[in-house]
């Protein structure tokens, strides 16, 4: 899987978040259409979660920073947002004390771009401001799937690796519980308070990090409010005078009046992730893939009519012809962001850290340029029915052969990592040295060819500060980016496995492989709605129920989520 075109269709781009900042990588990891497995029961088993009284054993003390105060706080489930420019005068420090003892420790992590040389500027700052000699293992993050596998399998395991949720299939959710080390010793509970930054990490981030009845991961933190934004230009929008739709027919009748092939110009790419917001149906982009609670019996998604009725709907702007062609010809276009600049479709669902990455894009050379996101309608015209993402999405692990001493080098670097916007160590982290990497012209901060070159997606993966979204460059996308995900928020409810680690049993990890591709075919007229009925009737018989059977045990035994 790639960062720009995830599975999912119409994925998020990991690169614009990734590459970008931790401001943007934090807010968006957990609206990844990830292929999450996770964690284990506390006696042992590979197979279950851990949740309830287990987890509260297990779990940080959670103490709020109060380093910096946000200019919007959190709500609904959002990010924090700061709307202001940058005053480097003003940053606050969030570590007094260098904690880390001057060890040396490996890091592999997925690299997106040239990784630079490792004795570079920022690299050199960054290790002297923790105090450890972190040795980067950067690995190309479009194949990263393929090297963690090798790895995993291997007896050489690096200090520390990243494993993204959407990498965690097949055999690597037993890997991490086998190749890795509890750190519950050095967390759990108010051990974490040594750690201040991390301390203030949000519990249901810790949650997702319990692997194997052992909290065994860093967590990337995200909000849990929707991520997944239909984005519009907003200015071709006013200058046609066309209006936002509230509904899937007003969407469909937008739709006919943009479209005009002859003038190359669409309204939209494929609308699926869209849809299934509009028809309330569960999320099925990580585990547990879509299953929960309805009327008291255990549902997956792809039972359910919503599924089916969103698929339809999608299938219509197919066969209307309203949807651009690169959507026609495979999944969406890996990078659509040249042909919306040109005005070839004027919609497209994606995560919402797209919102600032092509505002900043185009900011120089398309002045009148606007992209903005539209607020999700119900399919009716209702309200929507949406569903929280998950609080935390990619996580950095520490080998079980580390020392403790390696370990607390580990957590040094996690703590200056984990550092708050507004702070120094965040902008050492983000930005890299003052001058060298990037200078501020009218509160906002930019990057020089050596910050682009040097100041890249390594330090932010080790661990990251509670979900923020903060664009010096643009304060109203920030404004307008956490005010979407609030006004979302309020219609978003938690399924009955919301936050949860869960490993499924090996025999069922292969069951809903083809589900994904059959969807995109139903949307594109190459398969019937009938093909995903008979799918779904072959999948229970296959061991949907038996997974059905063996998810309502993990109920009986740990609650619901639900809300």
């Amino acid at each position: 899987m790639t960062p720009n075109a995830a599975s999912a269709s119409s994925g998020p781009s990991r690169r614009s978040f990734l590459a970008s900042t931790a401001v943007a990588t934090a807010a968006v990891a957990g609206g990844m259409p990830l292929l999450a497995a996770c964690g284990g029961s506390d006696s042992g088993s590979r197979d279950g979660t851990t949740s309830g009284k287990d987890a509260k054993k297990i779990l940080p003390a959670y103490v709020a920073s109060n380093v910096v105060k946000p200019d919007i706080p959190a709500k609904n489930g959002s990010a924090i947002g700061f709307t202001g420019k940058l005053d480097l005068s003003t940053l606050k420090t969030s570590v007094t004390t260098k904690l880390g003892k001057g060890g040396k420790v490996t890091v592999m992590a997925p690299f997106w771009g040239s990784p630079p040389k490792q004795n570079n500027a920022y690299y050199r700052a960054m290790n002297d401001l923790i105090g450890v000699d972190v040795v980067w293992q950067n690995q190309d993050g479009n194949t990263y799937d393929q090297k963690l596998g090798a790895v995993l399998a291997s007896s050489d395991v690096p200090d520390v690796v990243v494993v993204p949720g959407w990498n965690m299939g097949g055999k690597i959710p037993s890997a991490i519980i086998s190749k890795f080390a509890d750190l519950g010793p050095y967390l759990s509970g108010d051990k974490v308070k040594e750690y201040p930054n991390l301390a203030a990490i949000p519990t249901d981030a810790w949650q997702r990090s319990i692997f194997g009845g052992k909290l065994r991961g860093l967590p990337m933190p995200a909000p849990s409010a929707p991520s997944m934004v239909p984005l519009y230009r907003q200015d071709i929008f006013e200058k046609e005078g066309y209006e936002v739709p509230k509904s899937c027919d007003e969407f469909m009748a937008l739709a006919k009046e943009i479209t005009n092939a002859k003038a190359k110009r669409w309204a939209c790419l494929d609308m699926k992730w869209t849809a299934f917001q509009a028809f309330g149906v569960l999320s099925g982009s990580e585990k547990p893939l879509g299953w929960n609670l309805v009327d008291g019996k255990l549902v997956n998604r792809i039972e359910t009519e919503e599924f089916l009725e969103a698929l339809e709907w999608s299938r219509k702007l197919f066969a209307a012809g309203v949807v651009h062609p690169d959507s026609k010809m495979g999944k969406n276009a890996p990078d659509a962001g040249p042909k919306f600049a040109a005005g070839e479709f004027l919609i497209y669902p994606n995560n919402i850290s797209q919102w600032w990455g092509r505002t900043a894009e185009q900011a120089t050379q398309n002045p009148d340029f606007k992209i903005w996101g539209m607020d999700v309608w119900g399919h009716d015209g209702g309200d929507p029915v949406l569903w929280a993402d998950q609080p935390a999405g990619i996580f950095a692990f520490v080998s079980k052969k580390a020392s403790e001493s390696v370990i607390r080098d580990v957590l040094a670097v996690a703590n200056v990592t984990a550092a708050p916007y507004g702070t120094k160590e965040y902008m050492m982290t983000n930005y890299g040295v003052e001058g060298t990497h990037y200078t501020v012209k009218d509160g906002v901060p930019v990057k020089s060819d050596k910050g682009n070159n040097e100041v890249m997606n390594a330090y932010v993966m080790v661990a990251s500060p509670a979900a923020t979204l903060a664009h010096p460059d643009f304060p109203e996308v920030a404004k307008g980016q956490v005010e979407w995900q609030q006004r979302m928020g309020a219609f978003a409810k938690k399924s009955s496995f919301w936050g949860m680690q869960i490993t499924e049993p090996a025999r069922y990890t292969n069951l809903s492989n083809d589900a994904e591709q059959l969807e995109d075919d139903i949307v594109r007229g190459r398969k019937k709605i009938s093909d995903m009925q008979q799918f779904v009737s072959d999948w229970k018989s296959k061991g949907g129920d038996k997974l059905r059977d063996w998810y309502q045990k993990l109920l009986d035994e740990n609650g619901s989520a639900a809300s």
